[in-house]
């Protein structure tokens, strides 16, 4: 037993993890961490930690397992280099709204300041991409600033949070105390509800002619998909979802029109400029979203359910803020509508449907030419699925294609990188949604670019025997950038062709099984064979180099103005 039962700020550390009901840490070793590790080797039982190749890595992996899981994700790094590789990591989960914790090592608390070796100002750089950063100098300090990181990162809108734990702390004695934080002062995760405004957004849709409910994560983050659907029956309201929204709605939902934006479907970018009533719930009205803000929705009444009052009019100017919890304004605001049918109007979103349908989506899922789509293998691996399977993108048109054809029954089923759009997202995010839900399969689409910039996790997976399926889709290009030089840069491609190495035979370095397919009359076999293989599998498809993404609103014009071909 310990001398007055006191134990190193590095196992009170582990301790407060245990607390708060951490299952993995994701992360990597380096000098200013060893006391912390050398704490975990006690603890193995207890915690698993997974070793990743890159710190990067660590910090996807922990969005992945937060988004599928709905907890806070864990990354354990070092100082200097590493914690300064998490830097993207953290700035996509803070625009994603993403919990993760991201602790650190640091150099002890004497020599701060004075440029010492694998010494950088963490506090400086993380400070303005989370919602807290927090320095840590003392082992008594360790309980209540786990305590308060956890707190902060999954209540309200959530986001990353620092911790920065100087090496003093690390090794220092204190007398564990368990802490729960449940209130911060002048920090108010969920706004007040206010009865009037409920009252006037009922209102105002129980007098709409043409209503429409567009949807974000916010829906998914507040465990609010029930009190949606009950929402949009009740009145019989159309509903899209934003690119992060998605899975929110069932695919096969009758009222769900598909997904807004930038490569959105038709009807929906169409209607948000034809609708009398806007009814966003849980989005902040991303640029991707609304196009040209002074053509967006003009015409329409705006009502805004969300949980964050930074959001509110910040880009778009809304009639009626709605602030607080969608888990309880959209049932306050159901319970005082009317019940409606609006015929006329969903009937509208069909003609619009069907011509999408025959300009865009057959001749993608159902291509007439010899080359191989990037829609068409999306659309094969979601049935082979049976349309229940998580979805894990990568970025660019690999991103798109899959979002747009992969078809979702359980919500949680969408894990990819939105406000920061960032390449090498995807193979690290799947690791950790695979951790996050163990029970579900889980697709990995990515392309020949955003692979190889994370591809080291590929011995991630070997040595933790990640079960995930990768499609890679290889269009021996950095398609998205491509496809933007190509209609707006007159056809001028610099630096988008690239040179790629044989990935199967990398995949198989790393012991897990491969195969390459290019001819379309392979691909239902090579499909069942990834998904026979017990393990890991990594399916490449070399499809047609110069694909395009459609439909596509062009930066900076309406949302109206979307283009199918």
């Amino acid at each position: 037993m310990k001398q007055n039962n006191e134990i190193t700020g590095s196992e009170a550390l582990l301790r407060s993890l245990l607390d708060e009901n951490v299952e993995y840490i994701f992360g990597y070793p380096g000098g200013q961490a060893i006391p912390i590790y050398d704490a975990l080797y006690d603890y193995k039982d207890k915690l698993k930690h997974i070793l990743v190749r890159h710190e990067q890595g660590a910090t996807h992996a922990a969005e992945g397992y937060a988004r599928v899981s709905g907890k806070a994700g864990v990354c354990l790094v070092t100082s200097g280099p590493g914690v300064a590789n998490t830097i993207t990591g953290i700035a996509d989960a803070m625009i994603d709204s993403t919990p993760i914790i991201v602790i650190a090592g640091q150099v002890t608390a004497s020599l701060l300041g004075t440029d010492a070796f694998q010494e950088i100002d963490v506090m400086g750089v993380t400070q303005p991409i989370t919602k807290w950063a927090y320095q840590i100098r003392s082992a008594e300090e360790i309980s209540w600033a786990v305590a308060r990181a956890f707190y902060i990162a999954s209540t309200g809108r959530p986001g990353p949070v620092v911790l920065d734990v100087t090496k003093t702390a690390q090794i220092g004695k204190t007398e564990y105390k368990h802490i729960k934080i449940n209130h911060i002062r002048s920090y108010t995760p969920v706004p007040e509800i206010e009865p009037d405004k409920i009252a006037e957004a009922a209102e105002l849709i129980n007098k709409a002619r043409k209503p429409f409910a567009i949807v974000g994560q916010g829906v998914i983050l507040g465990n609010a998909e029930k009190e949606l659907i009950e929402f949009l029956h009740k009145a019989n309201i159309p509903v899209a979802s934003t690119m992060l929204g998605l899975s929110a709605i069932p695919t096969d939902e009758p009222l769900n029109m598909g997904m807004l934006g930038m490569h959105g479907n038709f009807a929906p970018n169409i209607k948000t400029n034809e609708c009398d009533v806007l009814i966003a719930i849980g989005l902040r009205f991303d640029d991707r979203v609304t196009g040209d803000l002074k053509t967006y929705a003009r015409q329409a009444k705006i009502i805004h359910l969300d949980i964050d009052p930074a959001e509110i009019d910040k880009n778009v100017k809304v009639n009626v803020p709605v602030l607080g919890d969608v888990k309880e304004t959209i049932p306050a605001i159901t319970a005082l509508l009317k019940s409606n049918n609006h015929v006329e109007w969903l009937e509208s979103f069909k003609d619009l449907y069907k011509m999408e349908m025959e300009k865009v989506i057959n001749k993608e899922i159902h291509p007439k030419s010899e080359h191989l789509t990037m829609g068409e293998v999306v659309d094969k691996v979601s049935e082979a699925t049976g349309h229940k399977a998580v979805l894990v993108t990568d970025v660019g048109q690999n991103q798109m294609m899959a979002v747009r054809y992969f078809k979702y029954s359980y919500t949680r089923s969408v894990i990819t990188s939105g406000g920061a759009g960032t390449m090498g997202y995807g193979l690290p995010a799947a690791i950790g949604a695979r951790f996050g839900a163990p029970d579900r399969t889980v697709c990995l689409f990515v392309g020949d670019g955003g692979l190889q910039m994370t591809i080291q996790e590929l011995g991630t997976i070997m040595q933790s025997d990640v079960d995930i399926k990768i499609i890679l889709l290889n269009n021996e290009y950095l398609g998205m950038v491509r496809q933007w030089q190509e209609l707006f840069w007159s056809e001028r491609y610099s630096e988008v062709e690239m040179k790629n190495p044989n990935f199967v035979q990398i995949a198989q370095a790393y012991h897990i099984p491969a195969r390459r397919v290019s001819e379309r009359a392979d691909l239902n076999e090579a499909i069942n064979e990834m998904f026979a293989a017990k393990g890991a599998y990594l399916l490449e498809i070399a499809v047609e180099k110069k694909g395009m993404v459609y439909p596509m609103v062009p930066a900076g014009v309406s949302i109206s103005e979307i283009i199918l071909e």
